[in-house]
């Protein structure tokens, strides 16, 4: 059996289009002793690119999963002059856009499929994810259903 985890984000900028970003992880058999969520050096990898890839700083609205909160990432982004870090209340899921992105998911690509393989989930929800990634308003109304707004600088 082969272990599929998703990370996503959404970046929204006073004026800009919003985004939605995303990158599955792929865990080989989990019953090996494996690991099968992402590690705190996956979430310093995805900060590194999301940084390079909008060319700004970051602040980042988190939720209370367990590796956000990991020593040696938070070391990681103490050390950087880039990234800032808020956290959601515990069990706030309401608060988080990327609830949202998931439920989306699960009502449309998800909704009555049978998977055959592994396989055919991931292109599922790629392509789930893609037809949400190029439609803005869908990740404009993500924010809006938390009751949180964008503010401008």
């Amino acid at each position: 059996m082969v272990w599929h985890r998703w990370t996503g984000w959404t970046c929204y900028k006073h004026g800009e289009r919003s985004r939605l970003s995303y990158r599955p992880i792929v865990h080989p058999d989990h019953k090996t002793g494996g690991r099968r969520s992402f590690a705190w050096n996956d979430y310093r990898d995805l900060l590194v690119s999301a940084h390079q890839q909008l060319g700004h700083p970051l602040v980042l609205i988190w939720d209370n999963l367990n590796v956000h909160r990991d020593r040696r990432l938070r070391a990681f982004i103490d050390a950087q002059d880039w990234i800032t870090v808020h956290y959601l209340p515990p069990y706030a899921p309401q608060l988080n856009p990327v609830e949202g992105i998931w439920s989306l998911l699960r009502r449309r690509c998800q909704a009555n499929t049978a998977f055959t393989d592994p396989a055919h989930l991931m292109r599922t929800l790629r392509q789930g994810l893609r037809q949400i990634q190029y439609r803005a308003a869908l990740v404009d109304g993500c924010l809006a259903g938390t009751g949180l707004r964008e503010e401008s600088p």
